[in-house]
């Protein structure tokens, strides 16, 4: 099953640190940074990436979707905002769909239409860890197959089934 992850734009560049110095500056420099950072992340991670970004904000005469680097760029319509074309796309994807938002309201809607979230500053990190480890070479997945031990592992309560496949997809990042 191939993941497909949806970006609620200006909610993770406004929780970065160095993304949201950059939008104060220019609001224009902090969506390239951050389509940046996501080209580089997608090559590693060959995910398919959308980012949604409220259209009231658009760069002028832009198109209302786009495709920079391997990332699918939307804009929503004037008098619609992004959260409703996140949770439109989460409802189509279902399953498929990881949605990257801290705001409360997309993570309870998407998560009901059976799509799985993560917050903007744990995905930063997750991105930042992937770049460290492609950087040294390390590759994340083990590969070597079981190692054999006696020691237990696991939680003493087993986790419902969505959130064990929330926890598989958010492994894949």
């Amino acid at each position: 099953m191939s993941l497909h992850i949806i970006i609620d734009g200006y909610n993770l560049i406004r929780q970065s640190n160095t993304l949201s110095d950059l939008d104060r500056q220019d609001i224009q420099l902090g969506r390239e940074a951050l389509l940046n950072m996501l080209a580089a992340y997608k090559k590693i991670k060959h995910h398919k990436i959308t980012v949604v970004f409220d259209g009231t904000n658009a760069p002028f005469l832009s198109q209302r979707r786009d495709k920079i680097k391997g990332v699918e760029i939307r804009f929503s319509r004037i008098g619609e905002s992004a959260d409703t074309v996140i949770k439109k796309m989460a409802a189509k994807e279902r399953e498929k769909a990881l949605v990257v938002s801290s705001d409360l309201e997309i993570i309870n809607a998407v998560t009901s239409q059976g799509a799985s979230t993560i917050s903007s500053p744990m995905f930063e990190e997750k991105i930042s860890m992937a770049e460290y480890m492609s950087a040294k070479g390390v590759d994340r997945e083990n590969k070597g197959g079981w190692i054999p031990t006696t020691k237990k592992k696991g939680p003493s309560r087993r986790l419902s089934k969505r959130e064990r496949k929330s926890r598989l997809k958010i492994k894949k990042l």
